[in-house]
């Protein structure tokens, strides 16, 4: 596999995933931690505190509670992870770029059954006779618990990325051009 895969050298691309690359992935890496753990908080206060599913809306939820059911607020997310994927991709090289396009490809799906929730709200009407908008895999596994898959499946690989482009081998280092590549450390001697 090649290590090769140089972003952009000019513009906002290039910028982005060159120069400003460390902070951009900073920044995003936050912003997924913080809608990671208002799932875990949701998990937390269904299956450990017994709360019933409608009261369960996680830490921001209990203070505005429509942001819980706001498919807007969903597919918005849904969206800005996968912008966010697709824009800094072009910064990671070899193994890294492997595992962040893994979680590239994940997540364009998670953002369909997002995309298909927030048609079926547009419209009025839910796809499968069901009584609520429904995904295509909350047909065989209920909406808080795949949803705390979804957010696994893409965070895993997410992660696995970020550990290899903080730790290149030599040959992506090369072909590394972001402010995430090692400095060379200056000598003694």
């Amino acid at each position: 596999m090649s290590a090769v895969a140089a972003p952009p050298r000019s513009g906002f691309l290039a910028s982005l995933n060159g120069r400003h690359h460390r902070a951009a992935l900073n920044t995003f890496m936050v912003i997924v931690i913080a809608h990671w753990a208002e799932h875990l908080v949701q998990a937390y206060q269904i299956f450990v505190l017994d709360m019933p599913r409608p009261a369960s809306r996680g830490v921001l939820g209990q203070f505005w509670p429509w942001l819980v059911t706001s498919e807007y607020l969903h597919y918005g997310y849904a969206i800005v992870m996968l912008v966010f994927l697709f824009l800094l991709r072009p910064g990671f090289v070899g193994r890294a770029r492997t595992w962040w396009t893994i979680a590239l490809a994940i997540q364009f799906w998670h953002h369909i059954e997002h995309l298909l929730l927030l048609i079926q709200v547009q419209a009025g009407f839910n796809l499968f006779g069901a009584a609520v908008p429904t995904s295509v895999l909350q047909l065989v596994m209920p909406r808080v618990e795949l949803h705390l898959f979804y957010n696994s499946i893409v965070f895993i690989p997410m992660l696995v990325a970020v550990y290899y482009h903080l730790r290149p081998s030599r040959v992506e280092v090369e072909a590394m051009r972001c402010s995430c590549a090692p400095r060379p450390v200056a000598s003694l001697a």
